[in-house]
């Protein structure tokens, strides 16, 4: 294990809170013994090729400094390498390290889990998700949910959930149900109309909805959960029990599990760990151990 590891750096993370971070985790994190390198980029693209150079040439650990966004484009540098991630979560949503019981906006605290982890065992392999050439950890969201997100990250309003509350709100001025063509794993493809299909690696997007809430990062399998159509009633009624995850219960909502889904709509964008992937058709496969996580 190399004693040098890199600070990935997010500094317009929840409103500067990801610059802030920095300090007091790279301050930790020479406290346990290590040197620190931070990197910044000038644009999420700058950032990844710097991010991926600094695992090519064999730092000890990426630690992810800012929110899911930031998460993201370090899953894509460090996925499939030995190379380990931490994360310091100081975003908006944070719904990564919430998933793996990490501090939020705690970056010392934080910083000491991950110096930690990195002593006494290198890391534990974590599971994610993979659609095309990109890596995700949490939720791919697909339908209302995509457009929600879309709008959510639009906004300058509050940060966390009361962001996408707020995009919630105002998207079901236009909401419709979507005719789907979903196949998991090798099975045939059914057609359906839903509101919205999120595939889940872990259990919540959002700040905090759990939208897929049995999901695990350690099953090989994906959490589906499927929202067929309902009226904006129902779905005002319905959201409040997401942040609980106890919505499953409801006829309108329907789980399902699997290792692949191919997810086929028209006009839908697919989003995962809030970041756009592009539009559906969308292939996701869950890849166990794709990622070494320092956690406890």
């Amino acid at each position: 294990m190399t004693s040098e590891i890199t600070l990935f750096v997010n500094p317009a993370a929840g409103r500067g809170r990801g610059a802030r971070a920095a300090r007091p985790a790279a301050s930790a994190l020479r406290d346990a013994g290590f040197s620190v390198r931070t990197v910044l980029g000038t644009d999420a693209a700058d950032a990844l090729d710097r991010a991926r150079a600094a695992v090519a040439a064999g730092t000890g650990a990426l630690i992810a400094v800012g929110g899911d966004g930031m998460v993201s484009l370090a899953l894509r540098a460090v996925a499939g390498t030995d190379v380990p991630l931490g994360v310091v979560a100081a975003g908006s949503g944070n719904d990564y390290a919430r998933a793996h019981g990490l501090p939020v906006r705690q970056p010392a605290a934080a910083a000491v889990v991950a110096a930690t982890a990195l002593k006494e065992h290198g890391g534990r392999p974590t599971d994610l998700g993979r659609a095309g050439d990109r890596w995700f950890g949490t939720v791919l969201a697909s339908g209302f949910d995509s457009r929600v997100n879309d709008r959510g990250n639009r906004l300058r309003g509050p940060v966390g959930r009361f962001r996408y509350d707020l995009a919630l709100l105002a998207e079901l001025a236009a909401l419709r149900t979507v005719p789907y063509r979903i196949s998991l794993d090798d099975g045939p493809a059914r057609e359906i109309e839903a509101t919205l299909v999120a595939v889940g690696n872990a259990p919540s997007y959002g700040g905090g909805m759990r939208i897929c809430p049995g999901a695990r990062t350690d099953d090989g399998l994906f959490d589906i959960t499927v929202v067929g159509p309902c009226t904006r009633t129902t779905l005002l009624r319905v959201f409040p029990r997401v942040y609980r995850g106890s919505h499953l219960s409801h006829p309108a909502v329907t789980a399902l599990r699997a290792r692949s889904v191919t997810l086929e709509a028209p006009g839908v964008t697919g989003y995962a760990d809030g970041e756009p992937l592009g539009p559906l058709p969308l292939t996701a496969a869950t890849v166990p151990e794709a990622v070494r996580l320092l956690v406890p």
